[in-house]
């Protein structure tokens, strides 16, 4: 989870739920839905790579579609870094707003995929204007740069992590929703970026220095 100061409504006594918490669960969470997976490699990948989950809460497993629980039985639902894993989000979101009053999302946008290419992500998100957007990763020509995103993808693993903490905030999107949570599933790969207007960087102390410098 890279925004966990966003998560700001958990009262004392809510009950929250964690769907997917791999192998390190937030700490208020009361219990960890998990997928079971079908071996013991599959569930590494998808947990990249960080092993078995270490905690003392309850685990339940279920097939990765219905919640095996009642209707708003939780206060609080985290779904952190899972929905990308998602094929059929809509479905997916219901059970999450089904069983909970509120909650948080987290997940990583294409802009991260664009340079990393993840063989594990199958689906592109954006929360824009109110809406989960989302695209399969398929439908797009992504993999026809798999030769270079794979420098950086190799870059990633041996620990050059740079780039993901100057560009979190683009590469990575997390919200808290109350009562309902709108999605719907788009066609078109501008319908997943941001718009032009909403992309900003802060320039460098050198580069402030260097436009006073041309200034004078």
């Amino acid at each position: 989870m890279f925004f966990p100061q966003k998560i700001r409504n958990i009262e004392k006594n809510d009950l929250v739920l964690e769907v997917g918490p791999g192998a390190d669960p937030f700490k208020r969470s009361d219990i960890l839905l998990e997928k079971k997976f079908s071996n013991e490699i599959e569930t590494r990948s998808q947990r990249a790579d960080k092993g078995k989950i270490k905690t003392n809460k309850q685990i339940v497993f279920f097939d990765g579609k219905n919640f095996p629980f009642k209707n708003k039985t939780f206060d609080y639902v985290i779904c952190s870094h899972v929905l990308e894993h998602v094929e059929e989000v809509d479905t997916f979101v219901f059970e999450i707003t089904r069983v909970g009053r509120k909650g948080y999302l987290e997940f990583p946008t294409i802009y991260y995929d664009y340079i990393y290419n993840f063989g594990v992500h199958k689906t592109f998100l954006i929360f824009y204007n109110g809406v989960l957007c989302w695209m399969p990763k398929c439908e797009t020509n992504l993999d026809n740069f798999l030769g270079v995103q794979t420098f950086f993808y190799k870059a990633n693993l041996a620990g050059r992590k740079n780039i993901i903490k100057e560009f979190k905030k683009y590469f990575f999107q997390g919200f808290e929703w109350f009562s309902t949570l709108k999605s719907e599933r788009v066609y078109d790969i501008n319908r997943i970026v941001y718009p032009e207007q909403e992309v900003r960087f802060k320039a460098t102390i050198l580069q402030r220095l260097k436009n006073i410098l041309r200034k004078k």
